[in-house]
């Protein structure tokens, strides 16, 4: 089965979470070479851990359930 790695850049200000997806790479290494380079550039460089690697495969459902919407919860 054919593996990706999506990187993405995460943090939280103020209770507002920021989420930036950076790319989707063949490798986890490559996708580890990559937050290298970020790290040292403008706003990345101010939250260096908040880097995320997930690991997906291609053509399998991720999401196998259904989710609530917040219309779920007023009454």
């Amino acid at each position: 089965m054919k593996t990706v790695f999506l990187l993405q850049h995460s943090y939280e200000i103020n209770q507002i979470e920021y989420t930036k997806t950076i790319g989707i790479y063949s490798t986890r290494d490559k996708a580890q070479d990559v937050i290298n380079k970020y790290k040292e550039l403008p706003g990345f460089k101010e939250y260096p851990e908040d880097f995320y690697i997930d690991e997906y495969h291609v053509d399998k459902n991720e999401w196998q359930e259904g989710f609530l919407s917040s219309s779920a919860f007023e009454d």
